[in-house]
């Protein structure tokens, strides 16, 4: 299984991309640079979206990619919490700021929208993706996907302190984690419903104990101001605790 960041910061610009990941070019998981990062014929072949959450980081790109299915003459699959999806209905797609996709156009809709149900397996293009609530300002969730092969990576979206509530439902061997700020932002970070290496840490740690090993961590949806500074953390908290902890970056390609 290959993933390919396509976005890991929190902001936009010539060399940062919003949030989002592409799993063996077909399975996105959310979508704040689909379409900035991705050629017509790469995002032809995206088949699926999951969505952790409502926020326009992570869902910008839907209405972006859905217009250019228009083209395609064909639909994308949006996957997520019924909340979530409605949100995008109400406030982007909602033939205001943007047509919409679902309905659009009448002869074949280019979205077709999947509530998806905390804690239930569910096959989305042969990748079996369990998801699991999560504490951010919004409702949210984060994904373990596993392929065919078994093969399997958690994926946290937006989270605040609290993960440790996912772990007994899943083994992955790869997580890729928000670290939105670094240490001395705490105090901010908490109530934004962000991590920090510090906090990180403490999941980490709870990961181990009720798992009883640590898999290798990729950090993103990083401040790009404070990137630095969350590096230098991250890499003494990977002494600490004897594991690989990377900051991922544009066009990052992982295998699991």
């Amino acid at each position: 299984m290959e993933i390919r960041i396509l976005g890991a910061h929190n902001v936009e610009s010539a060399n940062t991309r919003l949030t989002s990941v592409l799993v063996d070019g077909v399975l996105a998981v959310d979508a704040g640079a689909l379409t900035s990062s991705l050629t017509f014929p790469e995002q032809e072949k995206v088949s699926s979206i999951l969505l952790t959450h409502c926020h326009y980081d992570h869902v910008r790109d839907v209405a972006a990619i859905a217009l250019n299915y228009t083209y395609f003459r064909k639909a994308i699959k949006v996957y997520a919490q019924a909340s979530t999806l409605e949100a995008l209905l109400n406030n982007i797609l909602n033939n205001v700021i943007y047509p919409n996709f679902t309905e659009r156009p009448s002869e074949r809709p280019s979205l077709k929208f999947y509530p998806l149900e905390l804690y239930k397996v569910t096959d989305v293009d042969g990748y079996n993706v369990i998801a699991l609530p999560e504490k951010h300002a919004v409702p949210a969730v984060g994904y373990q996907i596993t392929s065919k092969e078994g093969r399997s990576f958690f994926y946290s979206g937006d989270t605040g302190p609290g993960l440790s509530s996912c772990w007994a439902h899943i083994s992955p061997q790869l997580l890729i984690i928000d670290v939105t700020m670094p240490n001395g932002l705490e105090e901010h970070a908490i109530p934004a419903g962000h991590l920090t290496p510090r906090l990180l840490g403490e999941e980490l740690a709870h990961f181990k104990k009720v798992k009883g090993y640590l898999p290798p961590v990729v950090i993103i949806h990083l401040a790009t101001l404070f990137e630095k500074q969350i590096g230098e953390e991250a890499k003494q908290l990977a002494k600490e605790l004897g594991t690989k902890i990377t900051l991922g970056h544009e066009g990052m390609k992982l295998r699991v």
